[in-house]
């Protein structure tokens, strides 16, 4: 029953209409734009959510975004509207549940930016806007990193976290998993030759 009033909400939105559809349920949190949802034919696909970016974990604000996605959807059951697949072969998309779109309440609630990059919702700059004179979320900040200068930083070279680095310079078993979460070529090739 619950599936159908929620698919019948997701009916009236745009978003949902205008792509490709997944529904399943959230069963694992990856940071605060990208989590695995299981699908009704039992299938886990990673969806990382469309037009905005959130700080990674090891950054300023990062585990808070992580924690506000999980609040708002670990283990509940939601419509993704599919916009596309990246390059790491997650699903992109719009994320709803119960009636409510979870990618801009993440930027209204300054858990993430606007991602300008690869935004069509330009109205999601007025909720991004909002949420900085409001000094709400990472905007509590005098100036919070984007997390695409971070990421920058890192693959040039930038410090990796004590955790993640032993100091003779090789990398320590940790909870990684894809690619994505690599902060190079050297530490990938380091957890699939130790940790298979």
């Amino acid at each position: 029953m619950r599936a159908l009033v929620l698919l019948t909400l997701f009916s009236f939105c745009p978003a949902a209409n205008s792509a490709d559809q997944l529904y399943g349920r959230v069963v694992r949190i990856q940071d605060g734009d990208t989590f695995t949802l299981l699908t009704s034919n039992r299938e886990e696909v990673r969806v990382r959510l469309a037009e905005i970016d959130c700080p990674e974990r090891k950054q300023s604000w990062g585990k808070r975004a992580w924690q506000a996605l999980a609040d708002k959807v670990f283990q509940e059951s939601i419509l993704v509207a599919v916009v596309d697949v990246d390059r790491y072969e997650r699903v992109v998309g719009r994320v709803f549940f119960d009636g409510r779109d979870i990618n801009r309440e993440l930027v209204a609630e300054g858990h993430a930016w606007a991602y300008r990059q690869y935004m069509t919702d330009r109205s999601l700059l007025d909720d991004e806007a909002a949420a900085r004179s409001a000094s709400r979320g990472l905007w509590g900040d005098s100036r919070p990193t984007p997390p695409w200068e971070y990421r920058r930083g890192n693959r040039a070279g930038g410090q990796r976290s004590a955790p993640e680095q032993k100091t003779s310079g090789a990398f320590s078993c940790g909870s990684k998993r894809y690619c994505g979460e690599m902060g190079s070529c050297a530490e990938a090739r380091y957890y699939l030759i130790q940790l298979g």
